[in-house]
């Protein structure tokens, strides 16, 4: 009966009946399928968790790193959808922030506040911030077009160049995966790799991490789907515009879980 995140599930059901009354003041199923997002992405942290003690320390930190996006993901396919083009692009912002702010900084002060020296991988570090470099450059490439040669080209040029830069990322990605998970795995090691790490709880088996990580993706989609539709009447109602909807609310509803495990990590000098 300890306090725990997971309580927060009563309102996975709240936010499918507040969802389907069509009199629910629109905020309130926002706030209630928010609150609900925020124990299941959670236990997509922890089924990723769960499932690195099987991988090993490359594996584990991608599928983390994965996976533990997903409720952003969605949230943000589920917005495209409805058309919220300028929400999803504050909200992938958010998330960045969030992720290198927030989580990174509370991780630094919150894990030296225990432990006088942390010590991390650096060759893993140079490379992730190399591919954090490139998104970050091919994130500021559409703009500068559009800025200095959009009503030139036209729409048209734009779009290819959009579909283009995905591609290249997708790409980019792929091949990052093949260099961390196949030909230089043993760089991505953890640096106390030749120490025992002692877990907190008896570790899952294969399948219950992995129906675990597909349950709780379902009910990612299901509250995200709520989520995104009572977003705009939200704003509205609060006053909110979408760029604040996005790079702040939606950006810590998606990053909180992400956030508290890494702070957790960071406390246990698991780098």
């Amino acid at each position: 009966m300890k306090p725990s995140v997971y309580w927060l599930l009563i309102f996975l059901p709240v936010a499918g009946v507040l969802a389907h009354a069509a009199s629910a003041p629109r905020p309130s199923v926002f706030a209630c399928a928010a609150l609900a997002l925020v124990p299941i992405a959670a236990l997509i942290i922890l089924s990723t968790e769960q499932l690195a003690r099987h991988t090993g320390d490359a594996a584990g930190g991608l599928l983390n790193a994965t996976f533990g996006n997903t409720p952003e993901l969605i949230i943000s396919l589920t917005a495209l959808r409805a058309g919220y083009v300028d929400m999803v692009r504050a909200a992938i912002v958010g998330g960045i922030l969030a992720n290198l702010l927030l989580a990174l900084g509370s991780a630094f002060l919150l894990g030296g506040a225990r432990h006088h020296e942390q010590k991390y991988n650096p060759v893993a570090a140079r490379m992730n911030g190399t591919m954090m470099l490139l998104a970050a450059v091919s994130m500021m490439v559409p703009s500068a077009f559009s800025t200095n040669y959009g009503a030139l080209a036209g729409p048209s040029r734009e779009d290819l160049l959009n579909v283009g830069l995905a591609c290249v990322l997708l790409l980019a990605y792929v091949l990052y995966l093949v260099f961390s998970l196949h030909t230089h795995r043993g760089s991505f090691a953890s640096i106390d790799a030749g120490k025992e790490i002692v877990h907190d709880s008896k570790p899952w088996s294969v399948l219950r991490a992995i129906v675990s990580l597909l349950g709780a993706s379902v009910l990612a989609a299901w509250m995200s789907e709520i989520l995104v539709g009572a977003a705009a009447e939200t704003g509205r109602a609060l006053g909110m515009s979408q760029l604040f909807m996005g790079i702040i609310v939606l950006a810590v509803v998606g990053a909180s879980a992400e956030v508290g495990s890494v702070i957790a990590l960071a406390r246990k000098n698991h780098m």
